[in-house]
């Protein structure tokens, strides 16, 4: 998720210039951070360790 994430941030603006891609990206990011950090403190996240 994180690395989708840079992506469509990258895409969004600097190739695309869609704000859409952008915004997309960024929730997408920060989303995957969270469970990243989440996975890494040992928390369950849905029932499970890890999230991937």
């Amino acid at each position: 998720m994180i690395i989708l994430g840079l992506v469509l941030l990258v895409i969004g603006l600097l190739v695309a210039s869609l704000k859409i891609l952008v915004t997309i990206g960024a929730i997408i990011l920060v989303v995957g951070l969270v469970l990243a950090v989440l996975g890494a403190t040992g928390r369950a996240i849905g029932g499970r360790k890890h999230y991937f």
